[in-house]
């Protein structure tokens, strides 16, 4: 069985610095997510179980879901997605929380059903247009 998530790259360990420091920021997180065909995608009742429990989890973190749009198709490269979602952290501390938060057993139960294969990119959330 795969982890969930891999927590031991090098950027986690930036992460986990920042974290810790005096000087933590609020991030942007693009997730770009291929689903698995037993999942459903877009309507299906499991993706559905698992949106709502990443949305749970989200509030949790006091983080926000910016926005999630569907991939329509990829001019160049070679990479297969079905969703791209902007998930908004107040801190990378709260993007480190998303693993032991009341929700986060379900959320990565039903994620580990759902997600065939995920690269989440951190990005300054300064690219974050404000109206």
């Amino acid at each position: 069985m795969k982890a969930p998530v891999d927590l031991l790259g090098s950027d986690m360990q930036a992460i986990r610095k920042i974290a810790a420091s005096d000087n933590d920021t609020p991030i942007l997180m693009l997730n770009l997510n291929k689903y698995m065909q037993g999942a459903g995608y877009p309507d299906g009742k499991l993706y559905r179980s698992y949106m709502q429990a990443l949305h749970r989890l989200i509030a949790q973190a006091e983080a926000k879901i910016l926005w999630q749009v569907p991939v329509l198709g990829q001019p160049i490269g070679e990479q297969c997605l079905d969703e791209i979602l902007a998930a908004w952290y107040p801190s990378h501390k709260a993007f480190l929380s998303m693993t032991s938060l009341p929700g986060s057993k379900e959320n990565f139960r039903l994620r580990e059903l759902c997600i065939e294969t995920a690269v989440i990119h951190r990005c300054d959330e300064g690219a974050i247009v404000k109206s």
